[in-house]
């Protein structure tokens, strides 16, 4: 069972989501209006209880030599998962590893290279232990952002989209969450282009379904709930993301 919580506890987690290094109790307490003290009582609680794991700082490692992030979707058969991910950690390089509850993918590890011949001892290291890799994916940005719901209550509801601060005509790369009634669900992706919902320099070049990913074609059939990986080189506009939006 995990710790029960109320919308202060949430509010706090949000926050500190939000910034932890520059967020202090007494900034959190007159954003929750609670006091200092309480706050501090609620972080420990919370520590305590193993809901908030640490804080960890959220580094560009492009910008440090123009290192390079690589994602494995790995896989570890019938071995013990538990142990290989905690292996994985010691081998140079690796900086996360997420078990996944699945057969195969069950282990998502991210790896920092100083170069591809780097990247290349790393997956070497992480295969001499016994682990399959599946895929890979050389990441080019990350966003991040807290848990909306635990969020204000009386703000306006965050955006579906993530990955761009303006999208009118400077974005290469959008992730986007297809809403309910969005013109372009139930349609393929020929269907939408024929209609003229997408211009022909936008391409969607991934999708996210149900835990599984799919690269697209013409005949990909865009459903509600779907996270799309948007690409154009000329930039996005909103009317194009409205498309998937519907908002």
């Amino acid at each position: 069972m995990g710790l029960e919580i109320d919308s202060v506890d949430e509010q706090i987690l949000y926050y500190l989501a939000q910034e932890a290094r520059h967020t202090s109790a007494p900034d959190i307490a007159e954003k929750v209006d609670v006091s200092a003290p309480t706050v501090r009582n609620r972080i420990r609680r919370l520590e305590e209880a193993g809901v908030i794991r640490g804080y960890t700082a959220n580094i560009d490692y492009e910008k440090v030599d123009g290192r390079l992030r690589n994602h494995y979707v790995c896989s570890t058969g019938d071995r013990d998962r538990q142990e290989l991910a905690q292996r994985a950690l010691d081998v140079p390089g690796v900086i996360t590893v997420r078990e996944i509850m699945s057969g195969r993918g069950d282990l998502r590890i991210t790896v920092i290279g100083t170069d591809t011949d780097d990247l290349t001892r790393i997956a070497q290291g992480l295969t001499s232990l016994g682990i399959e890799i599946d895929d890979e994916d050389l990441v080019h940005r990350e966003y991040v952002r807290p848990y909306a719901p635990f969020g204000p209550r009386d703000e306006e509801p965050i955006s579906p989209v993530t990955g761009v601060a303006g999208l009118a005509g400077d974005a290469d790369v959008v992730e986007v969450i297809v809403r309910d009634h969005a013109p372009i669900a139930g349609k393929t992706l020929e269907e939408a282009n024929g209609e003229g919902l997408v211009p022909s320099d936008v391409l969607v070049v991934r999708i996210n379904r149900n835990e599984e990913a799919i690269t697209p074609t013409g005949e990909t059939t865009i459903e509600e709930g779907d996270f799309v990986t948007v690409h154009s080189r000329s930039g996005i506009a909103d009317g194009t993301i409205e498309v998937f939006t519907g908002q």
